[in-house]
């Protein structure tokens, strides 16, 4: 088959998703397909120019989205493609946005009854005011510390630790330089673990081994430095060191959060095991990381798929779906 790669995009994920769609081309071409990168510049303009671009599109038999954020994760890219009538992997526009957006995640969940991490939403104005925020804080009986990030984003880029109010200004201040919206949520203390969903041509949705995340001692939380530097000392332990019971439950509750949100092809949840409590959902990623080094694919290795099974997968659900 002819398969588009698409990667870069205006995001701050700009450089995840160059890493991401180079290693999904590779493997586009180890499968014996014929590999189409087509890469979107920073100013989100398609480097082949946009006609030209419609036409690759138009002439291929599959899309795979290499895209992360804004403008490649959060449906703006899949109603383009819905629009050329061209088959694409992963969620459709509507999961593709709810997903991204991070607020509205939480609120669809928390409507069915999931634990999610508990915040409140800034927008606008409270962006400007920390005082205002800290009392919206309180009233949500969220205390210090607390986490601050883009309601719309990932890598962690923008997200920072704040234990007082000037530090909160300045978490705020920072995240809303890439967000209009901004997300203030407990300080969750515990364990971290990722699960990943995949779904087949025949339609079947499977979890693949739990991860959980060791991050780097050096950094203040699993932040960007943590996740993507050659140096990070950061460790993924798979499987997951859980008990069996939890574990079943985790992944009863990753397949409901991707039925509930209507996701399709593939999608990453993260959760959080508290030391007080059961699990909580911190956030959905519909197109997680794809390099060959991101969790993603390291879970599916350990249940015997190469990186290329998994981007063949893909594929043939694509095909299958759509």
């Amino acid at each position: 088959m002819k398969v588009a790669v698409v990667m870069g995009g205006a995001s701050p994920e700009h450089d995840v998703s160059l890493a991401s769609g180079r290693g999904i081309a590779d493997a586009v071409t180890e499968l014996g397909h014929t590999a189409v990168p087509l890469v979107l510049d920073r100013s989100d303009e398609w480097a082949d120019g946009l006609h030209e671009t419609i036409d690759i599109l138009r002439s291929v038999d599959v899309v795979l989205i290499g895209l992360h954020g804004e403008g490649g994760e959060d449906g703006r890219l899949q109603g383009f493609l819905e629009q050329l009538k061209v088959p694409y992997v992963g969620s459709g526009v509507t999961a593709s946005a709810v997903g991204l957006d991070k607020n509205l995640t939480k609120a669809v969940l928390s409507a069915h009854g999931i634990p999610v991490t508990p915040g409140v939403r800034l927008f606008g104005a409270e962006t400007r005011d920390a005082e205002g925020a800290l009392q919206k804080l309180k009233a949500a009986d969220v205390d210090f510390p607390v986490f601050v990030k883009p309601a719309n984003g990932g890598s962690s880029f923008g997200v920072g630790r704040a234990t007082d109010l000037a530090s909160l200004g300045a978490a705020i201040t920072a995240a809303a330089e890439l967000d209009p919206q901004v997300l203030v949520e407990k300080e969750m203390i515990g364990r971290e673990v990722d699960l990943a969903v995949l779904q087949f041509p025949d339609g079947r949705v499977e979890v693949g081994p739990a991860l959980e995340i060791i991050s780097d001692p050096s950094q203040p939380f699993f932040n960007a430095t943590a996740k993507y530097d050659a140096e990070s000392a950061t460790q993924f332990l798979i499987p997951a060191p859980l008990e069996p019971e939890l574990t079943e439950q985790l992944k009863r509750t990753a397949l409901e959060v991707f039925e509930i949100l209507g996701c399709a092809g593939l999608a990453r949840i993260d959760f959080f095991l508290p030391a007080d409590g059961g699990p909580v959902v911190n956030e959905i990623n519909t197109l997680p990381g794809f390099t060959p080094a991101s969790q993603f694919p390291r879970m599916w290795a350990a249940n015997g798929y190469s990186y290329a099974d998994i981007i063949g997968v893909l594929i043939d659900t694509a095909v299958a779906q759509r």
